[in-house]
Parts: structure tokens; sequence; C-alpha cells
């Protein structure tokens, strides 16, 4: 039965819960208030902190940072060949682990996602989100396990007359591979799944192969998705130092060279990590051409 008092004999209560009713996105606003705050404060207030920071100096003599407004870091940035190849080496990294999960990715989705028995497929699910469920050193350390001089890697190559790769940039390669994979057969799978049987058997009718299908009918429905995988494989690959630390040998990215400078040179660090963060800006404005972005 509805309430037949008056708007000036309800409880305060009464009339805020009235208003949220009848004015829906007053009620969204207040509902992501709180997130959009934390999420200006810490996140986007931690990034402009960061970048500020990236134009003050470091006084050389006693290592303390004078908050004078100068371009300095950058200049050394772009004009030091040490920091360019760290750069670019970096960036390689990231696509070299981008193309990799996606070559591996893509079998592996499509068995799951259009071969396996549909009984079957929730538990393959659940198989390639396991690793993500183990720690992430835990990984790392298995990884220099295998790769290590007379670990399982030398052990299953010695038969073939080669080795392991050792630790170094090969390594740090296959390790950011395997922990970043399933972010990219995740995406793949559920375009596979979703993609319309009709349409392959529509192109087998029109007397195209099974290569022809795949380039003109699978690929382009599915490359939204590898590219949303990518953003994954390609932001985490570029910001990690972890892995390059443990399995990467002397190998320097920018994560690591940013972490030697924290102490050291704190607005240098600034600097270089203000790298990242434009690439993948850059990366992010070229995925949505893809229509990657409504993929996520």
């Amino acid at each position: 039965m509805t309430s037949t008092l008056p708007a000036a004999g309800r409880s305060p209560v009464r009339r805020l819960a009235g208003t949220l009713h009848r004015h829906s996105r007053l009620r969204l606003s207040l509902l992501l208030a709180a997130p959009l705050l934390w999420l200006a404060v810490l996140y986007l207030g931690s990034l402009a902190v960061l970048f500020v920071s990236a134009f003050w100096t470091t006084d050389s003599f006693t290592s303390e940072v004078v908050k004078v407004w100068s371009t300095d870091n950058f200049h050394e940035l772009f004009t030091t060949p040490v920091f360019r190849q760290v750069v670019l080496r970096s960036i390689g990294v990231a696509l070299a682990v981008t193309v990799l999960c996606a070559l591996i990715a893509f079998p592996v989705a499509f068995y799951t996602a259009r071969v396996a028995r549909p009984s079957r497929r929730p538990l393959l699910v659940v198989a390639i989100l396991t690793p993500l469920w183990a720690s992430y050193l835990v990984k790392v350390y298995a990884w220099r396990l295998i790769l290590s001089q007379g670990g399982l890697a030398d052990w299953m190559l010695r038969p073939f007359g080669l080795s392991g790769p050792g630790f170094g940039l090969t390594a740090a390669i296959i390790a950011l591979t395997y922990l970043w994979l399933p972010y990219m057969i995740l995406p793949i799978h559920t375009a596979l799944e979703q993609l319309p049987a009709n349409l392959l058997d529509a192109s087998a009718d029109l007397g195209a192969g099974a290569a022809r299908t795949f380039r003109s009918v699978v690929l382009p429905m599915v490359l939204p998705s590898v590219a949303a995988g990518s953003v994954f494989t390609f932001s985490l690959s570029l910001g990690d130092y972890i892995t390059v630390q443990i399995v990467g040998g002397k190998t320097q990215l920018i994560g690591n060279v940013v972490y030697s400078n924290i102490e050291l040179n704190l607005p240098m660090a600034a600097a270089l990590g203000t790298v990242p963060v434009v690439v993948i800006v850059v990366y992010l404005l070229a995925m949505r051409r893809t229509g990657a972005l409504s993929s996520l």
C-alpha cells in the first residue's frame, strides 16, 4: 500500500530514498563516487606526482632532490645511448612476448572452444586459469630452476646435443610468455566459442579451404579479441622487472633501471617511469581502432 504522507511529514531517510528513486543519474553518481575518488586520488594522483617529479633534479654532491623545474632528465633520457637501448629493448621484449602468446594461445583456444567436447570445456578453462592462482614468485623461481645450468631444460635438450638458454634475455621472454599466456587465451577462447558455426559451414559450402576460411572468416572476427589480450600481455611485460631480475641475468629493462635509480636518482627514475606510461597509452589508442577495448 502506497504511503500518502506529505513530503514534509516523511523522515529524512524516506525523502532521500524517494529522491534517489526518482533520479537514476544521481543514484548512479553516488554509487560511483567512492571508487572514482579512489581512482583519482591514488592512481591518477600518483601518476601526476610521478610526472611532476620527473622534472626535478638531483644535487650531484649531496644526492638530494632539488625541486627546481628542469628538462635535463628527459634530455639525458633521449640522448644517452644506454637509456635508448633499454627503452627499445623493453618495447621489443613486450612485443615478442605478445606475439609468442598469440601464436601459442590461438591453437589452445581453438581446441578448448571448438574441438573439445562441450562437457570438458569448463574443465579446460579452469586448467588454463589454474596458473594464475599460484604465486607469481613461485612460478618465476620455478622457471629459474628449469633454465639453470643442469636444470630441466638442459636435461631435455642434452640428447639432441643442445643446452638450455640459461639466464638472459631469452629466459626472460620465455618466463614472461608463460606468466601472461592465460590473459591471451581467455579472450580468444571466448571469441571462438561465440563464432557462429553456420559461418564456417557457409565458407566450406562456397569452396573455401581451411586456410581461406581462417583468413577470411575466423581471423577478422577473432582479431579484436587477440588485440584485447595483447593489451594485457604488452603492458604487463613492459612494466615487469621481477622476472628479469630473477631469470634475466645481466639484462636490463625499464623496470630494472627504474628500481636501481629510485634511491640514487629519484627524478631520473621518475622520468624513466613515464616512458612505459606513454608507450602503453599510445598502444591503447592504437588498439582502440581495432575494437579491442570493447572486447575487454
